[in-house]
């Protein structure tokens, strides 16, 4: 076996050991063992050394901290919105939630155990993004049941026409928009006079597990890339695709329920070129992040 040395701090090599001595019993003394020698001091140059060392580790430590405190205390309104990217994403405003009425609180907070809205609708409407050419029938003002009901295959609409008027909602508020490359997105949002009259729509809808189909896209199923991303604590989110093969355009839609609040945001492209997935995530995302 090839015996290994190891180098020194200094980079020579240890002198070669001694053969050991006898062993040798070791002389009885009455003197007492004598004191040890104190250590010697480090040179001044290593104490500096360190001691910039750990100056610099104290620095960069408390800019972490800081920079931590600082992300996690910001409120999500001071966020800007997502910004156009190389994934596809749209330039959509920097968002802010409108003021409330005096003394009405905010839907999740601890004096709105209902989660009733009190902003004004038509707030809490996604804006569009850059580029966009608005929909003069949805340009962010109320709108009738009749034009809600419009976005679903008419083989739906009787149905949900009635299950819609038994939960009494108070008001629709819309806005749509059409991008450079031919996507439509329309959002409505939909108001109800409890949590429980917007939760028992949204089940009325989703009760089939794949939703009730929309104008153009005869069968949905589950969107199987929807993460769930983004959403606002105590909110639900649903998400479909149009079930292959596609029509004369790809449809997706998707629902936020958020207290007495639903929404409902349907985004399709005609052409070869479906819709794509990123900014239509994004947008429910957004959406969601207003109703919150």
């Amino acid at each position: 076996m090839t015996e290994q040395t190891t180098a020194t701090p200094d980079g020579t090599e240890p002198a070669e050991p001694s053969a050991p001595a006898e062993a040798t019993s070791v002389p009885q003394s009455s003197e007492p063992f004598p004191a040890p020698a104190p250590a010697s001091k480090p040179p001044r140059r290593v104490l500096r050394a360190v001691a910039r060392w750990t100056a610099a580790a104290l620095v960069l430590g408390g800019l972490g901290a800081g920079t931590a405190f600082g992300i996690t205390s910001m409120e999500r309104t001071d966020v800007p919105g997502l910004a156009t990217g190389s994934d596809g994403r749209w330039d959509y405003p920097e968002l802010s939630l409108p003021a409330l009425p005096a003394g009405s609180p905010r839907p999740y907070s601890d004096g709105n155990v209902a989660e009733i809205h009190h902003a004004d609708l038509r707030r809490l409407l996604l804006p569009a993004p850059a580029g966009a050419v608005v929909d003069k029938k949805l340009d962010g003002g109320w709108v009738s049941t009749g034009q809600y009901l419009s976005e679903y295959a008419k083989s739906s609409r009787s149905d949900l026409a009635q299950t819609l008027k038994d939960s009494a909602p108070r008001h629709v508020a819309a806005r749509g928009w059409t991008m450079p490359d031919g996507t439509s997105t329309r959002i409505y949002l939909v108001r109800f006079n409890s949590t429980a009259f917007a939760q028992a729509f949204m089940d009325s809808i989703a009760g089939s597990g794949s939703g009730v189909s929309l104008v153009g896209a005869p069968e949905t199923v589950l969107d199987e890339g929807w993460s769930g991303a983004g959403k606002v604590a105590g909110t639900s989110s649903y998400v479909y695709d149009e079930a292959k093969p596609y029509g004369e355009a790809r449809v997706r839609h998707g629902y936020v329920v958020a207290g007495d609040t639903l929404a409902l945001v349907v985004q399709s492209r005609r052409g070869e070129e479906s819709t794509r997935s990123v900014p239509f995530h994004q947008t429910v995302i957004l959406q969601n992040q207003l109703l919150g």
